[in-house]
């Protein structure tokens, strides 16, 4: 190493590492947004019905992201990136709120978030084979324990019998893994918000007729809380989340971003009992220690797996990765 590498490399890792912090902190604000989610669905649903609702979230998110666009004078993106754009419209603007909104009509926003407790390690699966990164063997127990307590949690509370609505769940649990994955990959190499506005934008045309279509066949009762819970879905949830969500992916890999959503059914639970006033059941505490352990260990030891991934993928896309 010459004296000048000498020289340049401290400054390296400090960077790295301040990249490391703030792309931690901008997934975990994407993990606070979703959180308020399921209670901002089920206050949604008091004026409107699950099928207008989800077209109507994603009507409203899809103008915000298009003026964003426009505002930005933001370029088409290459064809080559409209299939991984398409997978995130499909799973994560269309497939998961779709899903779980109709789970919320026979399931509590508390046993909705705990099931889903299992995205993170359900991304962390989809990313490995789509992207390529191997996290050590640390990340994966400390992923798997994690999901066990999650999985332990929901069979308590379910008394271990599958509703129409864990069904609905598990489904929306394997498109939204795949929508966060490639919104992932697509964030290094376009700002994170412009892969939430270009799916968003390509939901539109279906946003719009759907909810031509629905909402003359759905009760529409306008209340404060319903709209309220609209707003909050489509700019909180749907743009804004996805926004600081997939700019955080991109600083820290798909993995690791993936598994702070383990403290997201707890947060919810929170919600759910201040804005729900549903029962946080007893045995919650408990699990939220245990999952917050979990969370530490997937930090730590995914650190180096994040880079590395980054790398690897910065070779495979030819080094044409972008700040997002």
């Amino acid at each position: 190493m010459t004296a000048q590498d000498s020289a340049i490399a401290p400054t390296t890792i400090a960077v790295g590492r301040h990249a490391g912090r703030g792309g931690v902190l901008l997934a975990g604000l994407g993990v606070l947004a979703f959180s308020l989610t399921f209670p901002s669905t089920v206050w949604g649903l008091e004026s409107f019905g699950p099928w207008s609702l989800v077209a109507l979230r994603s009507l409203v998110a899809a103008l915000i992201a298009g003026g964003f666009l426009l505002a930005g004078r933001v370029p088409v993106p290459d064809r080559r990136h409209w299939g991984g754009l398409a997978v995130v419209a499909g799973g994560v603007v269309v497939g998961f709120p779709l899903l779980t909104t109709l789970a919320l009509q026979t399931s509590t926003t508390s046993h909705a978030a705990v099931v889903v407790g299992l995205l993170p390690l359900t991304t962390a699966l989809f990313a490995s084979l789509r992207t390529g990164s191997r996290p050590p063997r640390a990340f994966w127990i400390a992923a798997l324990a994690g999901a066990a307590v999650v999985i332990a949690f929901t069979v308590q509370q379910s008394g271990g019998v599958l509703s129409r609505g864990d069904l609905y769940l598990f489904g929306a649990l394997l498109v939204c893994a795949a929508g966060y994955t490639e919104g992932g990959r697509l964030a290094g190499v376009m700002p994170g918000w412009q892969v939430v506005g270009w799916a968003l934008l390509l939901c539109l045309p279906l946003a719009a007729a759907g909810a031509v279509v629905a909402l003359p066949f759905e009760p529409v009762r306008i209340t404060a809380h319903g709209v309220i819970g609209l707003v909050w879905v489509a700019a909180g949830s749907t743009f804004l989340g996805l926004y600081v969500w997939y700019r955080g992916m991109a600083e820290i890999g798909v993995a690791r971003a993936s598994q702070l959503q383990l403290a997201q059914p707890l947060l919810t639970l929170v919600w759910s009992f201040f804005a729900l006033g549903e029962e946080v059941p007893a045995a919650a505490p408990v699990a939220a220690v245990a999952v917050l352990v979990c969370i530490a260990v997937t930090q730590r030891a995914g650190r180096g797996a994040g880079r590395s991934g980054a790398r690897a993928a910065d070779r495979t896309r030819g080094g044409d990765r972008v700040r997002p």
